[in-house]
């Protein structure tokens, strides 16, 4: 089986037209999204690790093109080959990862069609995503086994022990004039006083533009070790 993106198209439906929202005030909504399945993956009755990919403000919209911009939807074009279902939504205009809900169905739909592992669903995310990240996790922390967040940071400090079980390896430049670094040192400063598991790379020298660390190995070795106990 050849690696290729698939893609689904799944209407977002406005605010007007839905009606129930989730337990923390998060319009629920259906996004479209790109889907990675490995090489192997059609050969096997496994359970695989799901990887959740969430892009940079500048790429919401409609038009799944876009995220093949960078990131992991790029390196995926690109012909490399992961260990993982992938799976890359895009959050519509006029709103980001942090305000909605768009986790719950995506889990569902993706854990009603593919062979997925439970224990290992993984999100990551840069930007606006590294955001998304840290919302996923804050907003289902029982569900998601551990985060990546890069130049993020979380709006819910405040109450951020309640992940403090979650492994979270997260990136920040020390020179980022566009998401002040000091959004991620204050999450793991907390993460800290409560025995958070986090690890915290500072990259010196370093603005904004972090999207090479999605080429680095090691965070997928690291994902594969991490699992819900």
């Amino acid at each position: 089986m050849r690696n290729k993106l698939i893609y689904f198209v799944i209407l977002f439906l406005g605010v007007n037209s839905i009606s129930a929202q989730d337990d923390n005030s998060k319009l629920k909504i259906k996004c479209n999204y790109l889907l990675y399945l490995p090489q192997n993956y059609e050969n096997q009755t496994d359970t695989f690790p799901l990887i959740i990919y969430l892009h940079g403000g500048s790429m919401r919209g409609d038009n799944l093109e876009k995220l093949k911009t960078y990131g992991l939807p790029k390196l995926i074009e690109n012909g490399n080959q992961y260990n993982f279902i992938i799976a890359s939504p895009q959050c519509p205009e006029n709103t980001y990862w942090s305000r909605i809900n768009w986790f719950d169905t995506l889990y569902q739909e993706l854990n009603s069609i593919y062979r997925i592992d439970k224990k290992r669903i993984f999100v990551t995310g840069i930007s606006a995503g590294g955001f998304g990240a840290w919302h996923a996790a804050m907003d289902n922390p029982d569900r998601i086994s551990a985060i990546i967040p890069l130049c993020g940071g979380c709006n819910d400090s405040l109450e951020i022990c309640k992940i403090n079980h979650i492994p979270i390896w997260t990136f920040h430049g020390t020179k980022d004039n566009l998401i002040d670094i000091n959004e991620t040192e204050r999450l793991v400063r907390r993460l800290k006083t409560c025995n958070g598991n986090v690890k915290f790379t500072r990259l010196d020298s370093t603005g904004h533009n972090i999207r090479h660390i999605y080429e680095n190995q090691e965070i997928y070795d690291w994902f594969l070790k991490q699992n819900i106990k």
